[in-house]
């Protein structure tokens, strides 16, 4: 598939298609998309009414004017604010939201709009796709790391004691909504967490990309064309993969680059958000992938430093002792990468690299290697 060019202005917004047949949809990237919310809702999904997922943080932030914005179009649409934060991804909040919708009386052509960052998205949307066996959805991804990942794509679900998005269901969306202007009332620990995925796309198989972003991630953190092009650029990365491998049967693993690795870090800090969240614990995973495949001899030792000195520049972890509060052992660990869902029969896969740009899936990957791997990494 034709890449568009990485260019150093454009106007915004912009959309990317998603391609899946009858159930293609859109991605619009830009400014000023809440205002605009109502009217594309309207426009799209003719009579829809909505319940907007959405939680705390972002409801003080957001909400009104989001509700404002669907109101002013004719879209009735009721609120679900739920508790900010990683522990909101389990069947408790599960139950709350999906009893919210059947109290608000809506029916199976109407919409769950998921305001918020990917862990709501990822509980409206298990919810959208369980309740009346199959309702329509919205995403509006207020964070970086859900507007350029977890929005696109139809992935759902919650976690379990068990480890990380282990129960759910696949769900498109019919539109995505990503507002660039939301982006600059996220803290700045956040915007760097989303950062990391962003740099994902980069190293799975568009060095160019990559390049691009070591040149213009500043600009990038400042806002403007520069970051619209970025989201753009990976939001294309994702819908291509997704294309051509929506339910993960073959190349689409490798999105998952760092995240056997950052899930099993995510377990074993209990999901404590003070402690880790999601894109701090990739990009650990992903300088860990390039340093994994250096010692197997795959991948040059100068990659792995290149990786891992883009992200510390940005502000982003990349080694175990950067987590606060200490891990426990390397045994342990690979437990938790055992629990992770991309195990498949008990043999432990992982996406490796040869270098920037140029991932690979690798299946039954000995768990001695790993151990070993773990034991020193986890040395001062």
């Amino acid at each position: 598939m034709s890449r568009a060019p990485i260019s150093e202005t454009m106007t915004a917004p912009v959309t990317v298609g998603v391609s899946l047949g009858d159930r293609s949809y859109d991605i619009l990237i830009g400014p000023g998309l809440v205002a605009k919310a109502g009217a594309e809702l309207a426009r799209r999904l003719p009579g829809v009414r909505a319940a907007i997922v959405t939680d705390a943080n972002v409801a003080a932030h957001h909400l009104e004017a989001f509700q404002a914005s669907l109101s002013a179009s004719g879209v009735d649409a009721q609120p679900i604010v739920v508790a900010a934060g990683e522990k909101s991804k389990g069947f408790d909040t599960l139950q709350e939201v999906v009893s919210g919708i059947l109290e608000a009386r809506l029916e199976r052509g109407d919409a769950v709009v998921a305001l918020g960052g990917g862990v709501v998205g990822d509980l409206a949307g298990f919810a959208a796709g369980i309740v009346r066996r199959g309702m329509l959805f919205v995403q509006a991804p207020t964070s970086l790391l859900a507007q350029v990942d977890s929005s696109v794509g139809g992935k759902t679900g919650i976690n379990t004691p068990h480890g990380k998005n282990l129960v759910g269901v696949f769900h498109q969306p019919q539109l995505v909504l990503a507002d660039t202007d939301v982006l600059d009332t996220l803290p700045a620990r956040e915007f760097r967490a989303g950062y990391a995925e962003m740099a994902k796309y980069g190293l799975i198989d568009r060095p160019d990309f990559f390049a691009w972003l070591e040149k213009n991630w500043q600009a990038v953190f400042d806002g403007g064309d520069a970051r619209v092009e970025a989201i753009a650029q990976s939001c294309r990365a994702k819908a291509a993969v997704v294309a051509r491998d929506e339910r993960e049967a073959g190349d689409r693993a490798l999105l998952n680059l760092g995240h056997t690795f950052g899930h099993a870090l995510e377990a074993a800090t209990g999901y404590d958000g003070s402690r880790l969240v999601h894109g701090e614990g990739v990009a650990i995973g992903m300088a860990l992938a390039h340093r994994f495949s250096a010692r197997l001899n795959l991948a040059s030792p100068d990659d792995a430093a290149r990786v891992e000195a883009h992200l510390s520049a940005v502000g982003l972890p990349t080694k175990l002792s950067d987590v606060p509060g200490g891990l426990p052992g390397a045994e342990r660990l690979l437990t938790y990468i055992a629990q992770d869902k991309k195990v498949a029969r008990g043999a432990l896969t992982f996406v490796l690299t040869h270098g920037v740009g140029q991932s690979f899936v690798a299946r039954d990957v000995p768990s001695s290697q790993v151990l070993a791997f773990l034991e020193e990494s986890l040395r001062p």
